[in-house]
């Protein structure tokens, strides 16, 4: 075989196993990706996934042992550059069905969670309005915090906090005045009616104490007693969205109060209510940006 045609098949196989290399990367980001409440599968499919890896890997040992040791011709070079490409092709469509997935269950679980919200005209964009604060406290988060969560998990805990509300009456609900104590208890147990609620969805296991604890308090006063480190951070954080975006809120029975007075108020409560740390964090994000999580109809 000529020169010539020997470098043509050596740089086909070559740039074959760059972007088989390139595949194993990209594959390996996605399988990191996949632990959250909406991606994660059972033990089979997690198995499936790595094997998927493992032979990727096997392949690319196979273009740098054809190239160091074979003899390929012009049609073995074209399949193992080919073949890359093919891998490359399908791992474009796998991600992009994923994406569209992910996106479609995000949109389906907002519509329901405002069909449960329609129930209380206070409620009225709350779950929306708190998943958007939740991020954004997030995205500020130090590495050091941010790592430890995974952000598509907290985002769907944030969007069903409250959806344990619809075993809550309406007259309580809707009640226009302060509750007394018998309704102040009924309206305490809509965290665990929401985690009784979401059981059935096996995947959001990991969620679960994150909906029940979002009521808790830095110091033992919640709902369950739990206090400081107790409760989980993804708790802590939802509980500062959660205040903020019912402190701005209009209802029934209040007024809306301005981003200063909310601000105060976290800060009044930071150490008791709330975790001081992350009122630090919230308090330091730019006002434009916190108010800019209100969905338009929340008033």
């Amino acid at each position: 075989m000529a020169v010539g045609s020997r470098t043509i098949i050596f740089v086909m196989i070559i740039a074959g196993a760059l972007l088989m290399q390139w595949n194993i990367m990209r594959y390996a980001f996605f399988l990191s990706g996949m632990s959250d409440v909406i991606s994660a599968g059972d033990k089979k499919s997690t198995l499936l996934r790595a094997l998927g890896l493992v032979l990727l890997i096997f392949f690319l040992l196979g273009y740098v042992f054809t190239a160091v040791f074979g003899s390929p011709d012009f049609m073995m070079g074209g399949i193992l550059f080919g073949g890359s490409v093919f891998v490359a092709i399908v791992l474009n469509i796998m991600f992009n069905l994923t994406d569209v997935v992910k996106n479609r269950t995000l949109e389906i679980s907002e519509m329901l969670i405002g069909m449960i919200e329609a129930r209380d005209p206070n409620l009225s964009g709350h779950s929306i309005y708190v998943r958007n604060l939740t991020k954004l406290l997030y995205k500020h988060l130090p590495f050091s915090l941010k790592h430890r969560i995974n952000l598509v998990s907290l985002e769907y805990a944030a969007l069903m906090h409250d959806v344990g509300k619809l075993a809550v009456p309406e007259a309580i609900l809707n009640k226009p005045s302060s509750l007394d104590e018998h309704e102040w208890k009924v309206m305490k147990t809509h965290p665990d009616a929401g985690v009784k609620m979401l059981a059935p969805i096996k995947s959001f296991d990991v969620i679960m104490p994150w909906i029940k604890c979002h009521h808790e308090r830095i110091d033992g006063n919640g709902y369950y007693g739990l206090k400081g480190k107790e409760i989980p951070l993804e708790a802590r954080i939802i509980c500062v969205a959660d205040s903020y975006s019912a402190i701005t809120m209009r209802r029934a029975y209040k007024d809306a109060k301005t981003y200063d007075e909310a601000v105060a108020i976290l800060k009044d409560n930071a150490g008791t209510q709330f975790d001081t740390q992350l009122v630090d964090i919230f308090v330091s994000i730019p006002r434009r940006d916190v108010e800019g999580c209100m969905p338009r109809n929340v008033l």
